[in-house]
């Protein structure tokens, strides 16, 4: 296999990708950032958030980025959010759909619409601590390290194959918060590398499998250094 961090970008056509995200969209701006400097061969063609007064909208809106507010709150199940989601994700025709930190659980109809180009970011070293907590879940169960994982995503919470993952050591001085912070800065590199190697045509959901250069990566993914 050939070392995902020094392979080159292409020199194509820009790819289509949309981004759903709730809160303060940190790893939204990775995104922003990596397209804007070259770093990822995308156009970021929407951004769309379940609540309102977010501060993602504002990062999206700031960046030029259409921001759309699909309130999950004005709709009566998540079937019918999720029918309105699609509707508008598909008007823009994405190659790839981006969870940032969108905290919805989807149904299995929109998970198999998107399958095999859907990524999300889970805050630990998956499989271990899928859910809410991780930080303190780490600490409390005295794991020397800690992480954060990208994978594919698929109908079990946090259960799809892995893309990669990214290590720290968790020290005597952290705590929950802290924790968090150093790992999130591990997240903004990791995120948008993944989504480079599936624009790129590296990368590949296959038979349950995250296949990277037409090699199946391990439990863990990718480790990212």
């Amino acid at each position: 296999m050939t070392d995902p961090n020094t392979t080159p970008n292409p020199q194509g056509q820009r790819r289509k990708l949309v981004i759903l995200i709730s809160g303060s969209g940190s790893n939204l701006q990775s995104f922003i950032d990596a397209s804007n400097n070259g770093q990822l061969n995308a156009s970021i063609e929407a951004v769309i958030c379940n609540r309102p007064n977010a501060l993602g909208l504002e990062r999206a809106a700031k960046a030029g980025i259409p921001a759309i507010l699909l309130d999950h709150t004005q709709f009566d199940g998540r079937e019918s959010f999720d029918a309105a989601l699609i509707q508008r994700i598909d008007s823009y025709q994405p190659d790839l759909v981006i969870l940032a930190g969108f905290m919805r659980i989807l149904t299995p109809g929109f998970v198999q619409r998107y399958l095999g180009r859907l990524l999300n970011i889970h805050p630990s070293l998956l499989p271990k601590y899928p859910g809410l907590n991780t930080h303190q879940r780490a600490i409390d169960a005295g794991d020397a390290e800690a992480g954060a994982t990208v994978h594919f995503v698929t109908e079990e919470l946090d259960g799809g194959p892995a893309i990669v993952q990214a290590r720290i050591a968790i020290t005597a001085q952290d705590d929950a918060s802290s924790l968090a912070q150093r790992i999130l800065a591990h997240e903004h590199r990791i995120y948008p590398l993944a989504a480079q190697w599936f624009l790129e045509g590296r990368l590949k959901l296959a038979d349950n499998y995250a296949m990277l250069d037409q090699t199946p990566l391990s439990a863990s993914g990718y480790a990212y250094s």
